[in-house]
């Protein structure tokens, strides 16, 4: 399973203080040299952490591929048709939100989807799709005629982090508590079972297979034993370990992961 290494959250340090340190081009070298397979960035339209500049450098001087994240707006799409990617994953994308919330919708208005996934063939870039793991869904991607999906993990994510974390409203018996995490347990493992289906299904019509959102340390076990995804891209988890152990080393910890 290949790992891709979203450094996005470097720029989100840098852009706490509005100067130039820590640079995402720094991590380059390092990410290829931990053994990862690509670079995953997202240039938003309000450019909260990656900016241009940012992009521009990123893609002409990474020894990696660029997996480029990006909404659907005309002017995103612009600057990736120009800068060209490996790949560009059209995602969903709110100014309000924290980090992207969940998956595209592509059941509506798959006029405008056609247009843009057009438009990035024609600049020879590949495109994946960010979608939340449904049937329809990957009938869709393969309707519209992408390479790629990237199955939005988030759910899996949060149901894991409930069922292995004190919860927040404690029970008021060992009884209520059991009760709740067998629950839990059961959401879990049918999330799981569904990620394993989905992503399989989507082999069979000629999809390759990504995944992403949420994934850390802890809950990476059960996605990296699912074949039939092809690739992971994760990126807080990493950066947020890399301050005590160093980025190196937190991405040698997490490729360990994904091979045993």
């Amino acid at each position: 399973m290949k790992l891709g290494v979203n450094i996005d959250h470097i720029a989100v340090l840098r852009e706490a203080r509005k100067i130039a340190d820590p640079n995402p081009l720094d991590a380059l070298s390092i990410v290829k040299r931990a053994g990862a397979e690509q670079i995953t960035i997202h240039l938003r339209e309000d450019r909260r952490h990656i900016n241009d500049i940012d992009a521009r450098n990123i893609i002409q001087l990474s020894p990696l591929p660029i997996n480029l994240e990006c909404a659907l707006a005309s002017e995103i799409i612009d600057i990736v048709c120009e800068l060209k990617p490996h790949r560009a994953t059209l995602v969903p994308e709110k100014r309000e939100e924290v980090t992207t919330e969940g998956g595209l919708n592509i059941l509506e208005e798959p006029n405008r989807l056609i247009e843009v996934i057009d438009r990035l063939h024609l600049h020879e870039i590949e495109v994946s799709l960010f979608i939340d793991p449904t049937y329809e869904n990957i009938q869709q991607a393969k309707v519209l005629g992408v390479e790629w999906i990237e199955f939005h993990t988030g759910k899996y994510a949060n149901i894991y982090a409930m069922l292995f974390s004190n919860l927040a409203n404690t029970p008021h018996s060992i009884l209520e508590l059991e009760l709740s995490r067998k629950e839990l347990s059961s959401m879990l493992k049918e999330e799981i079972n569904n990620l394993q289906l989905l992503s399989a299904k989507a082999i069979e019509i000629g999809l390759k297979v990504a995944a992403g959102h949420g994934l850390n340390y802890q809950n990476i076990e059960a996605i990296a034993n699912i074949k039939s995804i092809k690739e992971l891209n994760i990126g807080q988890s990493i950066i947020a370990r890399s301050i005590w152990v160093g980025l190196e080393q937190a991405i040698l910890d997490m490729k360990d992961l994904l091979i045993k």
